[in-house]
């Protein structure tokens, strides 16, 4: 029932429902996606979800010889099915106990293992209105055949769906092996579509969204800090580590085999929170420094000297704190150990740019920035459009 609910309904991890309009064409682009999708490592338990050729014994009544011996169809399937299953399927009988007055059905039935053949399939009589009762092979050909085992529709469609699971804990990876297996079967016939479903499509609604929260809060606080710092070069500054956390996540999940799940994506997030707080500090101070009279370089380097223990004990206090969610000690905490690596790789490489590569970066950019303020408030003293104060009297 768990996975089932992870699943969003489908019997397995990955599902690829092929749906269309004519059955034939639904069922022969199954069949192409089925061979392509054999191909790839990623999943297992590859197979259809239901029973496409399930053996039948077909009878086709011969109307004209059925109308010569007083046979109708009628009484042809119910010979067949008293005789194949049940009289109580065709005429259900109950006989009441006079003494317990408990009632019981009464039904007539061929042993099964009298019946396990197509010959005594044509050898069951026919109840006859005109004639002695004739055999079903007098009035009927019994032909055997196959025939879909469930017939499924989605939307009025008809519906063939292709299930697996993972071999491996990659869903990402086998994801994109999936699509370029349903490009490699070709365009499908007219009216006919693919859709992958299970968890893929919660994997990609999950990581679109995380995408557009981490794209939404480096907007914010690009705003916010270029409302702080009245300078948007300054807030670019700021944003400048953001590359290096990122450069440092992606290297700590290759060191320790780690795929990018939503874990892993929630690390790097925290890592960036880390680390703008870290630039935001040393900024600060190499901007009041350089306001001071200090040479952009100097004023950079100087501020990363005076916040170099606070910058320090904030990052290594956060990677002390995930090295235990990193090693994945203890039952279950395998699933969290993403996070904490992720988080360890980030702020690492964070912290190096921070204090190695951001005061080269402000020196660059703020060389030649003017040191008067844009400020426009006339309350602010140090705008050039402050108000005079007043003369003494």
């Amino acid at each position: 029932m768990i996975s089932q609910t992870l699943n969003f309904g489908t019997p397995s991890v990955i599902e690829v429902a092929t749906t269309g309009p004519q059955y034939n064409d639904v069922l022969s682009h199954a069949a192409k996606l089925n061979q392509e999708l054999a191909k790839i490592n990623e999943i297992r338990d590859l197979g259809y979800e239901v029973p496409l050729h399930s053996p039948t014994v077909g009878v086709h009544v011969e109307r004209v010889l059925a109308g010569q011996l007083g046979v109708t169809a009628d009484q042809v399937g119910q010979a067949v099915v008293s005789a194949t299953a049940s009289s109580r399927f065709v005429s259900p009988n109950y006989w009441r106990d006079p003494r317990s007055g408990v009632s019981y059905q009464v039904q007539v039935e061929v042993p099964q293992a009298k019946m396990t053949s197509v010959k005594d399939i044509e050898t069951i009589p026919v109840a006859s209105t005109t004639a002695a009762a004739p055999l079903l092979s007098n009035v009927a050909s019994v032909r055997v055949g196959n025939v879909p085992g469930e017939l499924d529709r989605q939307n009025g469609l008809w519906m063939i769906g292709l299930s697996a699971n993972l071999a491996k804990s990659a869903l990402g990876r086998a994801a994109s092996d999936i699509d370029r297996a349903i490009t490699r079967a070709g365009n499908p016939p007219r009216g006919v579509s693919v859709q992958v479903r299970g968890q893929v499509t919660a994997m990609r609604q999950i990581f679109g969204n995380l995408s557009i929260g981490l794209v939404l809060a480096i907007l914010v606080i690009l705003l916010l800090l270029a409302a702080n710092f009245e300078s948007i070069r300054l807030s670019l500054i700021v944003l400048s580590t953001i590359p290096a956390v990122l450069m440092g996540v992606v290297l700590m999940l290759l060191i320790t085999a780690t795929s990018l799940n939503l874990e892993s994506f929630m690390g790097a997030i925290m890592a960036i929170g880390v680390a703008v707080a870290n630039a935001i500090l040393l900024v600060t101070f190499a901007e009041k420094n350089r306001k001071a009279g200090a040479e952009a370089h100097a004023a950079a380097r100087n501020a990363a000297g005076e916040r170099l223990r606070p910058v320090l004990m904030t990052s290594l206090a956060m990677i002390t704190g995930m090295i235990p969610m990193a090693l994945a000690i203890g039952r279950g905490s395998e699933e969290t150990a993403p996070l904490g690596r992720a988080v360890i790789g980030g702020l690492i490489a964070a912290t190096a740019a921070t204090l190695l590569i951001l005061p080269t970066v402000f020196g660059l950019v703020q060389q030649r920035a003017s040191l008067a303020s844009p400020s426009l408030d006339p309350d602010d003293p140090d705008s050039p459009h402050a108000a005079a104060p007043e003369a003494s009297r």
